[in-house]
């Protein structure tokens, strides 16, 4: 499946919340996640790649955007800040609890946040994971084990207080 030969409007639609998402976990600011959408897509279609099938295709997608967010942080001007709260505050959850959840992920260590984010929102398995931040396995079980950990105690004494 070659990109030009798709319909690359239907493969944005489709993709751009997601990645929207790992650049807003990485970087806590829609305008930087807004920038990662942006050159996410710009290198798809600059790219003459062929992809085996759709799942090819979202994976390469994904470790373009996860690759992105590591460029940006290096820039010169990555500066700028959107608070959680704002931008929490634009997000409809289906839960009340949800945005509770949602800010206590968000408040994780980037590498916990990261992995917590591709395996619960994006449903990837440890093994895609590992292959999109060009980790190792026992790594990402490892960062998704605490992370579980941190959400589960901080979760659990905010319960023990009501």
């Amino acid at each position: 499946m070659r990109v030009l030969d798709t319909n690359i409007e239907g493969i944005y639609i489709k993709y751009r919340d997601r990645v929207f998402a790992v650049g807003f976990n990485y970087f806590r600011n829609s305008m930087d996640a807004d920038d990662v959408v942006q050159e996410t897509f710009l290198k798809l279609l600059r790219s003459n790649k062929d992809f085996e099938s759709e799942e090819h295709l979202r994976n390469w997608i994904m470790k373009v955007a996860v690759n992105e967010c590591k460029r940006v942080t290096l820039s010169n001007w990555f500066k700028r800040r959107e608070s959680l709260e704002e931008y929490a505050d634009k997000l409809i959850f289906e839960e009340v609890g949800d945005r509770d959840i949602f800010d206590k992920v968000m408040r994780l260590p980037k590498n916990y946040r990261q992995v917590t984010h591709l395996f619960y929102y994006e449903g990837y398995s440890v093994k895609e994971i590992a292959g999109i931040l060009g980790i190792r396995e026992t790594t990402v079980t490892t960062r998704l084990s605490r992370a579980r950990k941190k959400l589960k105690d901080q979760l659990k004494g905010e319960w023990e207080d009501e």
